[in-house]
């Protein structure tokens, strides 16, 4: 358990084991998550990766794409369609 003490101002200095677990740099930022009346802190650039990873769960699977290869085909097939003028409106 670590602790850090809160000054006149509000402010605390996160220990350095916490900043290295969280892969924290200076001048970074850091979110509260509240879940049933407890916070936990988070480095919010995970939580906004692991909130697009939730947004994005079953698409895969919808889109019928089994591997990599087939990420890549449709990224081609994209790019190829927004490419010809042909295709545009």
């Amino acid at each position: 358990m670590e602790f850090a003490k809160i000054t006149s101002k509000g402010q605390i200095t996160l220990p350095i084991n916490i900043r290295k677990q969280l892969n924290l740099q200076d001048g970074g930022k850091v979110a509260f998550v509240e879940e049933n009346g407890k916070y936990t802190i988070v480095n919010p650039t995970m939580l906004a990766f692991e909130n697009a990873q939730k947004a994005f769960e079953g698409e895969a699977e919808r889109l019928g794409l089994k591997d990599v290869d087939d990420v890549v085909n449709m990224i081609k097939a994209l790019r190829a369609e927004w490419r010809c003028p042909c295709n545009r409106r």
